[in-house]
């Protein structure tokens, strides 16, 4: 079953000054060929009000380049403050709401929202309940591998499946902060050091090899996951949308070629090596959806 493809941009996961968020927001509204692009921060609340008093311009300017707009919701909830927050976004908000953390599920019942990758699902009887629940679109996790996303799509009947097919792979969620602890400061007292690191931080083993890297208190892959190459099955097996991860590279770039595979231009060639030109700061790897290692790279 083919789908018509929309790419999305997901959620913004590292630390970076307000003032490029805007700029980088107005340039996917104006340059990039991007379908959905989410707005909001997911990782750690104390970043949020920097950015907020930007999110309505933004999403005006890009509801008027012809994009949907989706607001994401925290990651993992831990306070009273932030639980407030979430009532009140999940109360108010005038656009479709992604949810990161099963409280925001829970306020959401019933109405039209977007499961995000954070929310685990892994199976057929996950994907039906989120269905049942009021969820529009499902954000499968990384590392599922290509045999899965064709069953669940299979279920979805139609459905809209998104699956993450570019950027740092987010896998793991912490109530500390790596970012602080490393600088040998507490989480309350972090001085926002994150914005040092505006494609995360990398991390090596004893032996120095590369191995994770982490933002604040998420840890993500150390690889670049992209998905490229298996843009014409998973389209075939019935997803209809390809999530790319925001970095610190050219993403207006990155969003055509993306774009330039999933409709099939011919004058591609290969589009990995088009992609690796953009992003040279890590290696890519597309292991988890061929069922190996996350870090490895299949031809």
């Amino acid at each position: 079953m083919v789908t018509t493809s929309k790419l999305t941009l997901g959620p913004l996961l590292y630390n970076w000054p307000a003032d490029q968020k805007r700029d980088f927001y107005f340039k996917i509204a104006d340059e990039a060929p991007i379908d959905v692009v989410y707005l909001g921060e997911v990782t750690c609340s104390k970043r949020a009000p920097f950015f907020d008093p930007f999110i309505p311009e933004i999403c005006e300017r890009l509801e008027k380049a012809g994009k949907e707009v989706v607001l994401s919701s925290l990651a993992l909830v831990m306070s009273t403050r932030e639980k407030a927050e979430l009532d009140e976004l999940t109360a108010d908000a005038p656009y479709l709401i992604e949810a990161n953390d099963l409280s925001a599920v829970s306020l959401l019942r019933g109405k039209a929202h977007i499961i995000g990758p954070f929310i685990n699902v892994y199976n057929e009887g996950s994907l039906d309940y989120f269905y049942k629940n009021g969820a529009s679109r499902i954000v499968l996790p990384c590392e599922l591998p290509g045999p899965s996303i064709s069953a669940l799509a299979e279920t979805a009947h139609g459905r809209e499946l998104e699956v993450q097919a570019f950027g740092r792979l987010p896998l793991a969620l912490s109530a500390r902060c790596y970012h602080a602890r490393s600088h040998n400061l507490s989480k309350d007292g972090c001085q926002y050091v994150c914005e040092q690191d505006p494609d995360g931080m990398d991390v090596t083993t004893l032996d120095g090899d590369p191995f994770l890297a982490v933002n604040g208190t998420h840890t993500l892959s150390y690889t670049i996951s992209s998905l490229i190459g298996e843009l014409a099955a998973l389209r075939q097996s019935g997803v209809t949308h390809f999530r790319l991860w925001p970095q610190d590279v050219d993403m207006v770039g990155v969003a055509r070629i993306y774009r330039q595979a999933l409709d099939g231009d011919e004058g591609l060639g290969d589009g990995l090596s088009h992609l690796e030109a953009l992003a040279p700061f890590a290696p890519f790897a597309n292991g988890f959806y061929h069922a190996v290692e996350g870090t490895r790279l299949v031809e």
